[in-house]
């Protein structure tokens, strides 16, 4: 059913929830688990337009997806990552078609309207713009 699940990570307490999720399926399901962080920081947004070299943030950040694939790998899950940068919404869509994934899952903060419409939803955005089903958790 779900052979390619293409996992978000924020490097934040929310990924506990959707990793511990995504364990369990692809366990049962036996599925690849693609890692994907997308880098929105400045340095990060403008790397490749400015020729510029990879910030403490990225270093920092691709270190995470090397720890978070690790622990999936121990528990026997076949896992590859992605570092991108830019836009998450964009990355994320991207990064789902380009690993020809069947399977985006993310965890959300459950903002409310007005929250949203202020900070906008990354969730939301990726949910409208996916060719694949996303499966949202609340963390």
């Amino acid at each position: 059913m779900y052979t390619r699940i293409l996992v978000t990570l924020e490097n934040s307490p929310a990924d506990v929830t959707i990793l511990t999720h995504v364990r369990e399926l692809a366990k049962a399901l036996k599925s690849t688990v693609i890692l994907i962080h997308v880098a929105d920081g400045w340095a990060a947004r403008n790397v490749n337009a400015l020729q510029l070299r990879e910030s403490e943030e990225m270093r920092d950040d691709r270190a995470y997806l090397a720890q978070c694939c690790a622990q999936l790998e121990t528990a026997g899950i076949n896992t590859d990552a992605v570092l991108a940068s830019g836009d998450p919404s964009e990355e994320i869509v991207s990064a789902a078609e380009r690993e020809n994934v069947d399977l985006i899952a993310m965890a959300t903060h459950g903002h409310r309207f007005l929250n949203d419409l202020v900070r906008g939803s990354v969730a939301n955005d990726v949910r409208h713009r996916s060719r694949v089903p996303v499966l949202l958790v609340r963390s």
